[in-house]
């Protein structure tokens, strides 16, 4: 029996797509508590601005411990991140209780440019044109165009996965 199953989900935080798909990620995180592990790549897209500065962010949320409740904040503000720019992303780590000044000090020396680069490639790599994507036992999930029926498939996936 398999103890836990890896879900990959590219994601960029400026997409209007993956903050739908969020209600999606926290019922199965709700399902699955720790036996469902949800990454989060990054696949910035060029038509947002921002989008590879909170990739970045993201980033550092990770390191001080709090990847996806950043993650879901930044996405919930993805207009005002369209609007205010770089000032969001420090804006909700402070709302955090994060380190405001390191998650500065990561933007200008851009610690984190390696790592997000790196998702982004490997997404470019297995397929990955739009964002949400899934990828879970080496099949491809393309939430970009509809989030319909995908939850559904993961948990699919996921259940046989925990009973082999």
């Amino acid at each position: 029996m398999t103890d836990s199953v890896i879900l990959d989900v590219w994601c960029e935080l400026q997409c209007q797509d993956c903050r739908s798909a969020l209600d999606d990620l926290r019922a199965l995180r709700a399902r699955y508590g720790d036996r469902l592990d949800i990454r989060l790549r990054h696949f910035p897209l060029e038509k947002h601005k921002h989008s590879f500065a909170a990739a970045q962010a993201a980033e550092e949320a990770a390191e001080q411990g709090q990847g996806w409740p950043y993650a879901e904040a930044v996405l919930t503000r993805a207009g005002e991140l369209d609007e205010r720019g770089e000032a969001v992303l420090l804006d909700v780590a402070r709302e955090l209780g994060l380190d405001a000044e390191e998650f500065d000090t990561a933007l200008i020396d851009g610690r984190h440019i390696l790592i997000v680069d790196a998702d982004h490639a490997e997404g470019k790599a297995i397929g990955v044109t739009g964002t949400p994507t899934y990828v879970i036992d080496g099949q491809r999930l393309d939430g970009g165009k509809s989030q319909d029926g995908l939850r559904a498939r993961i948990e699919e996936i996921t259940d046989r996965l925990l009973a082999s």
